[in-house]
């Protein structure tokens, strides 16, 4: 039964975080931040926030990454307005390192299809 309630609340905060940052978070360094998963302990006391930018430079890494912790204060305070628990988890974000993973694998392919020719 547990299970099935860590789902339900791993998928309402994905949604209401994209929500948050798109419109409450002001700060220009998490423009075109996209949540990509949450994952959340069985307990629900912390969420690891994934997400991914358009951007692959490393200095605009970083500085989405700044605005992110900075603006961590705000997405917790406004999760504990929108979601219905008695104590809303604690939250970190991350990263997805699948999308970089996706990318390499492209990058390998094509090398291949050019070594055909």
């Amino acid at each position: 039964m547990a299970k099935y309630r860590v789902g339900r609340v791993r998928q309402e905060i994905l949604r209401e975080v994209n929500d948050i940052l798109m419109k409450e978070v002001k700060d220009p360094r998490v423009d075109g931040v996209t949540i990509t998963d949450v994952d959340l302990t069985g307990d629900l006391s912390q969420a690891t926030i994934y997400y991914s930018t358009l951007s692959d430079l490393a200095g605009q890494r970083q500085k989405t990454e700044d605005g992110l912790q900075a603006a961590t204060g705000i997405v917790r305070r406004e999760l504990s307005k929108r979601l219905s628990l008695y104590k809303v988890p604690e939250i970190a974000f991350e990263r997805d390192p699948s999308i970089d993973y996706g990318s390499r694998i492209d990058d390998l392919l094509k090398q291949i299809q050019e070594d055909d020719v």
